[in-house]
């Protein structure tokens, strides 16, 4: 069975790599990139199974990003998880205006994001049909 392909879109290049770490360790197949516009070409590049996006990204911002997607028949099938240093109530409600399937906030602990990311691929692949 393949692997579930996670785009993670972070700035930040430590907390790229910490990540690109702790998803992989858990199996899954991981793609970093660090800023807004190359997340959408990377998505339609290759449609990944989930897409982990920060807030505060050079050019498009990820509340823009996740807005294109969601708004995208061909990629709003896709999880979007917001993992942000963002906390306001502002921030958060905009993260739902915009489409984002879950809004995590920074510092964040592995298991509550690893729980949520699996949940999400699990409800996709269902809502799918079982697969790609």
């Amino acid at each position: 069975m393949a692997k579930d392909r996670i785009l993670v879109v972070e700035d930040e290049e430590s907390l790229l790599k910490l990540e690109t770490i702790l998803f992989t360790s858990k199996g899954y197949e991981v793609t970093g990139v660090q800023d807004g516009s190359l997340a959408l070409a990377e998505v339609e590049r290759s449609a990944p199974d989930l897409v982990v996006l920060d807030i505060m990204l050079p050019g498009l911002d990820g509340f823009e990003v996740c807005r294109q997607l969601k708004e995208n028949p061909a990629t709003s099938w896709i999880p979007v998880v917001m993992l942000t240093a963002k906390k306001s109530s502002q921030d958060l409600e905009r993260g739902k205006t915009v489409g984002a399937d879950a809004y995590i906030t920074k510092p964040f602990k592995s298991v509550k994001v690893l729980e949520v990311i699996d949940g999400l691929i699990k409800s996709s692949r269902a809502n799918k049909g079982g697969g790609r």
